[in-house]
């Protein structure tokens, strides 16, 4: 009988571990963030502007937040963290939707999805300027080639459609928007670990809005609200409560558990969902060019994050 409970008491610990539940939230985040390429895209210009998305998305995810914030018990943000909170705002929820949105607006799905994977890559090279980290022959030739991948979807992806009217500037910007990701995880981390989800997610999106509204304003009311069509309103409310709410929940918990970096490594599955769902739905194709350009990206990741001192330490 003792034998027999073993194996169920070990699947319970499994499935009550901290780690294995903050994965199971990275995981969940990248699949929203891998369908979002597709379904955000499908909304520009037609629906909704870029900047006017932005509105959207930080102003229903602040009210989620503050909703939910008022069933848990009040934390105040202690004044030396604010600069830190703020920063946070900046990079995370401004700097980075801004360039995405807009990037996206003007190139492909796949193109989008597969640059957003530099994120790791950029985090090292912001951690060897900014804290002086260690570099590696590995991780700086790693560096290289997963940029040069990056690089070759600016230069050489020139094709347009109707809805990509000028792929290698959406490229650049989408770029832009996975540096300020980078930066956004490398700053919010300590107070990940000091402040509760909702207390740190209610603050920061508040701040956003802040700080969006005369940026976004002029796009968000040339919205036609009182007309626009279901297939519309389910997908805006998907970037809203998935894309927005439910990612930076998801990846704010895992953070709590998990590093940074392990959070990073969770890109490589970005792409291969929006490549998917793309494909599927017939919003995108494959190309030479982006397959070419998604294996240096995912082989510079790969040496960015591998850690030969740690291999060897188990051995």
């Amino acid at each position: 009988m003792e034998t027999q409970k073993r194996p169920r008491q070990l699947y319970k610990i499994f499935l009550m571990s901290p780690r294995v539940l903050a994965l199971l939230a990275a995981f969940g985040a990248t699949s929203i963030y891998g369908i979002n390429h597709t379904l955000a895209k499908g909304l520009m210009p037609t629906y909704i502007q870029p900047l006017g998305f932005i509105l959207l998305r930080v102003s229903g995810a602040a009210i989620l937040f503050w909703l939910i914030g008022l069933f848990i018990k009040p934390e105040k943000i202690e004044r030396s963290d604010w600069p830190r909170l703020i920063a946070s705002a900046v990079f995370g929820m401004v700097i980075n939707m801004l360039f995405f949105f807009k990037g996206l607006s003007l190139s492909t799905p796949i193109n989008s999805s597969v640059i957003v994977t530099l994120s790791p890559i950029l985090v090292f090279i912001l951690s060897a300027i900014l804290i002086r980290e260690k570099l590696t022959i590995l991780k700086l030739s790693g560096a290289i080639i997963g940029l040069a991948g990056a690089i070759a979807l600016v230069v050489f992806g020139k094709e347009t459609t109707t809805n990509a009217p000028n792929i290698p500037l959406g490229n650049t910007l989408i770029i832009i928007n996975a540096l300020s990701f980078g930066l956004y995880l490398i700053v919010v981390r300590p107070l990940t670990a000091k402040y509760h989800p909702f207390t740190l997610m209610k603050w920061l999106f508040l701040t956003a809005v802040i700080i969006n509204f005369p940026i976004t304003i002029s796009e968000f009311t040339e919205v036609d609200w009182i007309n626009l069509p279901f297939s519309a309103i389910w997908r805006m409310s998907f970037v809203v409560v998935g894309t927005t709410f439910l990612t930076y929940l998801l990846n704010t918990y895992a953070l709590r558990q998990v590093s940074a970096s392990t959070i990073g490594v969770f890109v490589y599955l970005q792409p291969v969902i929006a490549i998917a769902y793309a494909i599927i739905s017939g919003v995108d194709q494959m190309t030479g060019l982006k397959v070419l350009s998604a294996v240096l990206v995912f082989l510079g990741v790969f040496m960015v994050t591998k850690n030969p001192a740690r291999k060897r330490a188990r051995s």
